[in-house]
């Protein structure tokens, strides 16, 4: 079983990695084609984001035919016949790639019936790869992270993530939750990609974070990655005018921040 979990993580960082390389080349070029919207004018989608899922699924699909596989963009909704699935984010953080903000990432997961069994998030700009198998530490670029700095202890000592929705009026119904978090904390980020952002919390670069309307290709590899770092993940329930959500974070920031957001 070790040896199938290390098989099937080996796999899916080699698909996160290929579809970073392809990425990045797009992003350095510039001149991004082929943008469309999808739930909202301000949700987008690009040829790169297509083009990584192709590369991400072909690959998958000429070693594993059996699995299933799940991705954001249109058409890649694939039941399988053994009992595992493939949950892949090709881009997230589409805006800030269209716009030339480098942060953004790939996020592959592959999912059993318990859950996710193995996940990566990767940054080709800053050639960080993330991963994880249920069970065992969070691996950064291969060996045990390095905390730049002890985690807060306290909510008031907390630098904090979170994402807001492309609907204008989800966003108004967030804008109020902050409003009560900003007082209690050090500090608030908006990074744009949860996946990355889930990652960085898991490493201690952010103290916790919260999203809503969050998408299971969007958390399931950066929720593993923050379950193996020994965080508390959370679902968020949905609320009047609030989708559901996640929440991540250590035992000493999760109760009074769940107060507060959930």
């Amino acid at each position: 079983m070790s040896q199938d979990r290390d098989e099937l993580l080996a796999l899916a960082e080699q698909a996160a990695r290929n579809a970073g390389a392809l990425l990045r080349e797009r992003f350095e070029a510039g001149g991004i084609r082929g943008i469309e919207s999808k739930s909202s004018p301000t949700d987008l989608v690009s040829e790169a984001d297509v083009a990584a899922q192709n590369a991400i699924r072909e690959l998958i699909g000429s070693r594993r035919p059996d699995d299933g596989f799940l991705a954001e963009e249109e058409g890649a909704n694939v039941a399988g016949s053994n009992g595992l699935r493939w949950v892949v984010d090709p881009l997230d953080g589409t805006i800030n790639f269209l716009f030339g903000i480098p942060f953004w990432c790939v996020s592959v997961a592959v999912q059993d019936e318990a859950g996710t069994l193995a996940g990566v998030v990767h940054d080709p700009l800053r050639e960080e790869t993330f991963t994880a198998v249920r069970g065992e530490p969070l691996l950064h670029n291969g060996a045990p992270p390095v905390p730049s700095r002890p985690r807060a202890q306290t909510l008031a000592q907390a630098l904090v993530g979170t994402g807001f929705a492309y609907d204008a009026t989800v966003r108004s119904a967030q804008a109020n939750a902050l409003t009560r978090l900003i007082a209690s904390v050090r500090d608030i980020r908006r990074c744009g990609a949860a996946a990355l952002d889930l990652s960085w919390t898991a490493v201690g670069r952010l103290d916790a974070f919260f999203e809503r309307t969050v998408k299971v290709w969007d958390t399931a590899a950066g929720a593993l990655l923050c379950e193996c770092a020994g965080l508390e993940v959370h679902e968020l329930a949905d609320r009047p005018g609030l989708p559901g959500g996640i929440l991540a974070a250590p035992p000493q920031l999760a109760t009074p921040l769940l107060e507060i957001v959930a």
